[in-house]
């Protein structure tokens, strides 16, 4: 059964391009294949961006549209229920029994948190019950 994790920040001001890198660094040790669905292009280059620098120390091996990589950022679907999916679009991913795993990451603003609760309501919906990490 597919699981869905929201990361909310309640009280960081942290943005989700950087909370994103640092969970990714931390799943890359346990399951290698990460995929970054995300249809902004702007969003895109920010993301390939930040994870060439976020850590001056370690290298996050990925790319775009490059299914081979770690991780892969892509406007697409993964091609396989394999891959952990980081949602940083403004909707629930309705396809859940095509994914192990869905996180959505949840910033510290009112936009976001309203954006984050109706993709809850919608997993419900489809009948997930997502787990809640708060931060």
């Amino acid at each position: 059964m597919t699981q869905v994790s929201f990361y909310l920040f309640e009280k960081s001001t942290e943005r989700q391009v950087e909370s994103a890198c640092r969970l990714c660094r931390k799943i890359l040790n346990q399951h290698p294949q990460i995929w970054w669905y995300c249809t902004d292009s702007e969003l895109q280059n920010e993301l390939d961006d930040k994870l060439w620098s976020f850590d001056p120390n370690s290298f996050i091996p990925h790319g775009v549209n490059q299914s081979h990589s770690p991780v892969c950022i892509s406007e697409h679907l993964p091609p396989s229920n394999d891959w952990i999916v980081f949602n940083f679009n403004n909707h629930a991913l309705e396809q859940i029994q095509d994914f192990r795993h869905i996180i959505e990451i949840i910033e510290n603003n009112e936009t976001a948190k309203q954006l984050g609760r109706e993709k809850f309501k919608m997993y419900r919906r489809l009948g997930i019950e997502p787990r809640t990490f708060k931060l």
